[in-house]
């Protein structure tokens, strides 16, 4: 076959080659024998354009390309193996060699044809980015190929996706980069690529969910995967994990450990965003901008910031503006026309949860502060585990809290011990799932441990109180979620640090694991 010149005028001139061709392009992976290897290689010759003049023949060049490398590199090649040999290399170590000249050469075109950081403002040569972008595809994933890749995406320039082949884009959304680009790269992908921002927030998630694990292991992996540092550093980023957590808890807005991830990943996030220069860190109302900015810094501010005799006052303030905008919310749920009440109530409880120590605070001085009334402290509490008004339930949740809060007040002061089945049976009722207010039996047993933790009750009571009511309930995992998460916020600073609380906790978590176990905990253990 003698070569036309281009792929126009032999796809016009041999419209059949031109079909099968068309269809062997889709195949990621080309081979062909001995006897077929010529043909194949006259037809692509045919196709070869010189000097492409469109989108079609420059696309064909580099098809043809990435096919003519591959079978000059396979291993039946008869050439290939000559040369091999006559190296006196092994086809392993061979092809390693190949792959790290190419990926030097490839990086030195690179580092020739982009701007340096003294100009920012000029621009990479186009043609070298997408060729080497459509080379780099299939290497993806390889360690060796990292430093091009990595060139690659954090190349200057105004745009990511300006040069790089679609391909190579398609390619970054299915590759697990971690182990083939550093960090300053992954965060590129995170920053130009929805698809793996998703993922990267689905793992995490993921993580949570499978293993169960402590807040503190949590707390570490999250901050292990550079997620809150890079959206510290890119507000539009955070912006958008944020609208993923937001969606997911709208689906799911019981779920512990939901609550624990976005809990988590915002406390590593706040920590990040205040080791930025204040020069170079966007404001909070940047990062939050549907929050209601009288609420933003309130909530974010840490208990630990604060003395502890001003938690009560500044819980007191908080309650009272979150009791106005539901408020605000019934006024206009007749209104058909109008959402911003329940808009501005869910962004709120959004951020209530993202910020949920002063919820862990409440449930600690509503126990305390005996003497007090304790309506506004519940309420904040009840807002927190069903933030919707929903079948019109809030104070009938409500109530149901200050009924859970009385009875456990009788069984704390108690005489008769140990207690009758029936003194804990009203507690077990309302600790029952509802299926209208799946977030009941979290919010009474919120209040119990709290009670157990913070009462003055003797410890060997208050584990008993815990221990029947927990296990008729079978709450045993969502227990030992909110006892871990509390032990996370004592070690903070974010409720009080007394011994004794150190103390009912472990004792508590202990109970727990041994009934997860099946053990009896009161049963001594035999020690051989």
């Amino acid at each position: 076959m003698v070569s036309i010149g281009s792929t126009a005028e032999t796809m016009k001139e041999l419209p059949c080659l031109g079909q099968i061709l068309g269809r062997l392009c889709w195949n990621p992976y080309v081979t062909v024998g001995d006897t077929n290897r010529g043909l194949l290689l006259q037809c692509l010759l045919g196709l070869y354009s010189e000097n492409p003049s469109n989108a079609l023949e420059r696309k064909a060049n580099q098809w043809i390309r990435k096919v003519l490398c591959r079978l000059a590199t396979e291993d039946d090649d008869p050439a290939a193996q000559i040369l091999m040999k006559s190296t006196g290399v092994p086809p392993k170590e061979y092809h390693l060699r190949v792959l790290k000249k190419m990926v030097k050469q490839h990086q030195e075109n690179i580092e020739k044809t982009c701007c340096s950081k003294k100009s920012i403002d000029q621009r990479c040569s186009c043609d070298v980015i997408l060729t080497t972008s459509e080379v780099f595809v299939p290497l993806l994933d390889c360690p060796e190929a990292s430093p091009v890749i990595c060139s690659l995406l954090q190349r200057p320039g105004t745009s990511f996706t300006d040069a790089l082949s679609e391909d190579f884009l398609d390619a970054l959304n299915s590759t697990d980069l971690r182990l083939a680009v550093d960090e300053t790269a992954l965060v590129s992908v995170w920053y130009h690529s929805l698809p793996r921002l998703e993922e990267a927030v689905l793992d995490l998630l993921e993580f949570a969910t499978s293993t169960g694990s402590a807040p503190q292991n949590l707390e570490q992996h999250i901050s292990k995967t550079q997620l809150p540092k890079a959206c510290a550093h890119h507000c539009s980023m955070f912006l958008v994990v944020n609208d993923i957590f937001r969606s997911i808890l709208k689906q799911a807005e019981g779920n512990l450990a939901v609550h624990s991830v976005i809990q988590t990943f915002t406390r590593c996030f706040l920590k990040e965003l205040e080791e930025l220069q204040p020069r170079t860190a966007a404001s909070l109302k940047a990062f939050f901008p549907q929050s209601p900015t009288s609420l933003l810094v309130p909530l974010l501010t840490l208990p630990s910031e604060m003395p502890q005799e001003a938690w009560k006052n500044h819980l007191e303030w908080l309650t009272a503006s979150l009791q106005r905008l539901a408020e605000q919310e019934e006024e206009e749920e007749g209104d058909s026309q109008s959402s911003r009440g329940h808009h501005n109530v869910f962004e709120t409880w959004f951020l209530l949860v993202q910020c949920s120590h002063w919820v862990q605070v409440a449930g600690e001085l509503l126990v305390t502060s005996e003497a007090e009334p304790c309506s506004n402290l519940l309420w904040l509490m009840t807002f927190y585990y069903h933030p919707t008004n929903r079948w019109h339930c809030r104070a009938a949740l409500l109530e149901e809290a200050k009924e859970a809060w009385r009875h456990l007040r009788t069984l704390s002061s108690a005489s008769v011990r140990p207690l009758p089945t029936d003194h804990l049976q009203p507690l077990i009722t309302l600790l029952s799932l509802k299926p209208q207010r799946p977030s009941a039996p979290l919010l009474t047993l919120s209040l119990m441990v709290y009670c157990a933790i913070f009462c003055q009750l003797p410890h060997s009571q208050s584990v008993e109180i815990f221990q029947t009511v927990v296990h008729a309930a079978g709450l045993l995992h969502e227990a030992a979620c909110v006892l871990n998460s509390l032990q996370h916020r004592l070690n903070e600073g974010s409720c009080s640090s007394r011994d004794t609380v150190h103390v009912r906790i472990k004792k508590l978590q202990s109970t727990v694991t041994h009934m997860q176990a099946g053990v009896n905990p009161h049963t001594p253990h035999n020690r051989g």
